[in-house]
């Protein structure tokens, strides 16, 4: 069984968010003389095309896929595009030779109001014990517009573990966690690390 603890990411020491959180109107509409302010609007990507959220949609966050690169060989996608994609993930494990170097990309949808120093946590466990844990930051993002229509971030390069005893099936759990500790997606995956492809 996992922890609660096991899909938020760790605390940074001494940071702390001082805006408090506010709807997209607000933001729209704060001092437009402020030059740091509409700088830190900018780099949302405020008032910068038309909004795509759907009225039909409560999520603020979408999560529509993520992708392992690693050079010389085709992506491999794993596709969380339609609700309910992520539940068989578990059962279809993909292969990853020892001691290659990948990386994660991953891409999703904002909607609603803007989104608030989102993270990815990834948990790996083999034969039920934690080998790892990582967190990575991934930003605060305005709601897509026509202009901005999907986000992409790509994660820094990792390298996965080789010899003999690396080699095996593993599990693990990934969350899209905001700074409001807010989860937008969790699920589970596996992958098998190979002599070879």
């Amino acid at each position: 069984m996992t922890s609660h603890d096991d899909t938020m990411p760790d605390e940074t020491t001494g940071y702390k968010l001082n805006q408090p959180k506010q709807s997209l109107a607000e933001y729209q509409n704060m001092d437009a003389g402020d030059e740091s302010l509409q700088r830190y609007k900018q780099s949302l990507g405020l008032s910068a095309g038309k909004d795509l959220s759907d009225p039909n949609d409560s999520r603020v966050c979408i999560i529509l896929s993520l992708t392992m690169e690693s050079p010389g060989r085709p992506p491999v996608t794993i596709d969380l595009s339609t609700p309910g994609s992520e539940v068989t993930l578990k059962d279809k494990p993909f292969k990853i030779k020892e001691g290659a170097k990948f990386t994660m990309v991953a891409s999703f949808k904002v909607q609603h109001e803007i989104l608030s120093g989102l993270h990815y946590v990834q948990v790996v466990k083999r034969k039920g014990i934690r080998v790892s844990k990582d967190s990575e930051m991934i930003g605060s993002y305005a709601p897509n517009t026509d202009k901005q229509p999907i986000y992409s971030k790509k994660f820094q390069e990792e390298e996965a573990p080789s010899g003999m005893l690396a080699r095996g099936h593993y599990h693990a759990l990934s969350s899209f966690v905001d700074d409001d500790k807010k989860t937008h997606l969790s699920f589970e995956w596996s992958f098998d690390i190979a002599k070879d492809w």
